[in-house]
């Protein structure tokens, strides 16, 4: 099956296999002339970037790269990336890759043009209203995994190096002007990074679904999205080269990051201090924390968590729900502890401490406490 589309929300997106050959395009409609694409160590040298750089140079755009991105980008690979940027004399980026890549190519479009620190744009109050929206370059985002969704994203998720934090810096305008979302790319991804992005995009339906806040259009797309993931990323997994499953898989990570603008919750405020402090694989530890925040609100997500199993075909309600789960995680290889991420001895003081100051604990439908998210930390030791 041939999924192929084109979408104006929440920005403008060329969707299905083989638009990648869009790229020059793509940066043209954007205002870009000399880009640079951002994207990490690891997909530094495989044949779908320098198959887009090749597209670039042969379309007269150049052929510059930045690649010096951790797995969970910081300030310091900003600060590289908005100098390799301005040594370049470029006026736009190609955000390519997974979330680091994504999420570090935003940032440096962003800091490129500002006078002010990094963290004076955290994502607090009206903190984002600091920036010079003028000076913020054009951004062309390209995924390479299905999960992540910052594609679509208003923010990115960057690492304190000193404090071991994750923090999100935020402005309207992190939102890429044009996004290629093309599943061939996503075809070499490991199985391991199928599924760990996969159930980070089911986090965020899951997640957005779960919170109090109201948002019925977010609440319609995370239902949906949960949806895609139960029906294809197990296709994905099991044959890698199923471009259907790919495709639908993509669709659900979009959707994800759309319907968590409705809020994220318990997952995310465990993971982030978590992925900081141990460089653990977001995705993946999103999903060996999702069966006890199942549990840990359970008396406030019962009704909903209903609703989403009858959607979904899964009996038991708010129980089969949790099962499912389960089976899920098991089935794609994912630990049911933090030792089977390599975490033997967690920190559990720093992390509480990281998990009750970040964003993401609004959105939760339990409120968060020292004593009741200490207790839920255990659980996962």
């Amino acid at each position: 099956m041939s999924i192929t589309a084109n979408w104006s929300y929440p920005t403008a997106i060329r969707f299905g296999a083989g638009r990648i050959s869009e790229i020059a395009d793509a940066c043209a409609a954007a205002g870009m002339k000399k880009p640079l694409l951002v994207t990490d160590r690891g997909l530094a040298n495989m044949d779908i970037t320098t198959r887009t750089l090749d597209l670039l140079e042969a379309a007269g755009l150049g052929r510059a790269m930045f690649a010096d991105v951790d797995a969970n980008p910081n300030e310091k690979n900003a600060a590289a990336g908005v100098q390799a940027y301005h040594e370049g004399g470029h006026d736009g980026v190609v955000a390519f890759g997974g979330g680091s890549g994504l999420d570090l190519g935003k940032l440096v479009a962003f800091m490129a043009g500002q006078t002010r620190p990094l963290w004076d744009f955290e994502d607090i109050g009206d903190w984002w209203t600091r920036a010079d929206a003028d000076a913020i370059s054009p951004i062309v985002a390209v995924p390479t995994t299905a999960g992540t969704g910052s594609e679509v994203g208003r923010a990115s998720v960057i690492t304190n190096s000193e404090t071991q934090q994750k923090k999100i810096i935020f402005h309207p305008k992190f939102l890429p002007t044009v996004v290629i979302c093309d599943p061939e790319l996503t075809v070499g991804m490991p199985g391991f990074i199928t599924a760990g992005t996969g159930l980070d995009a089911f986090a965020h339906c899951v997640e957005a679904f779960c919170s109090p806040h109201y948002h019925p259009m977010s609440q319609g797309i995370a239902l949906e999205g949960m949806r895609l993931v139960k029906d294809y990323l197990p296709r994905a997994f099991a044959d890698g080269t199923d471009i259907e499953a790919r495709a639908h898989m993509m669709s659900a990570a979009l959707m994800g990051a759309t319907a968590f603008q409705k809020g994220l919750g318990a997952i995310h405020a465990l993971s982030h201090p978590i992925g900081a402090m141990y460089h653990t694989h977001h995705g993946t530890t999103n999903a060996v924390c999702m069966p006890a925040v199942l549990q840990f609100n359970k008396p406030a997500i019962t009704g909903v968590m209903e609703q989403a199993a009858r959607y979904l075909g899964i009996d038991g309600g708010f129980d089969g729900f949790c099962a499912y789960v389960d089976g899920l995680n098991a089935s794609l290889g994912i630990p049911q502890k933090l030792a089977g991420l390599g975490i033997e001895n967690p920190d559990i003081e720093r992390i509480v401490d990281g998990a009750l100051i970040d964003p993401s604990t609004g959105g939760n439908p339990v409120e968060m406490t020292r004593e009741n998210t200490t207790k839920l930390l255990l659980e996962l030791v």
